[in-house]
């Protein structure tokens, strides 16, 4: 069964940087686009970056500059480098990714993971 794991979350003081991790595990054959979402409360899951297979990486316009994704295919791992958060950073963070699992050449099939809690302290 493909699972989408989270790490590296955590309480962090404003200014501080935290690096999030996600491996897919589970009969992956492949996987394709992989990012990162956040969730506030009482707000909407947003889309906070982006990273595809081709090599191109997407970020949320407010978030540029701080933040960094990044992968490694051979390792089904998809990272978030968050520096300099702010207060306005604290959300449930989820990965998301395109995966190729099962028998033979295997289906494409869209998965999130549980989450990881970043807490920016002010």
């Amino acid at each position: 069964q493909v699972r989408l794991v989270e790490s590296g979350g955590g309480l962090v003081q404003s200014g501080g940087s935290l690096r999030l991790s996600c491996v897919a595990s589970g009969g992956i054959l492949g996987i394709g686009t992989m990012g990162w979402y956040r969730q506030a409360p009482g707000k909407e899951r947003e889309m906070v970056a982006l990273a595809r297979s081709d090599g191109t990486l997407k970020y949320a316009d407010s978030l540029k500059g701080r933040f960094t994704v990044s992968r490694d295919n051979a390792k089904y791992t998809v990272y978030l480098q968050m520096n300099n958060l702010e207060p306005e950073d604290t959300a449930e963070y989820y990965c998301n990714g395109d995966v190729r699992h099962g028998k033979g050449w295997g289906t494409w099939k869209n998965f999130w993971g549980w989450g990881t809690q970043v807490t920016v302290s002010s």
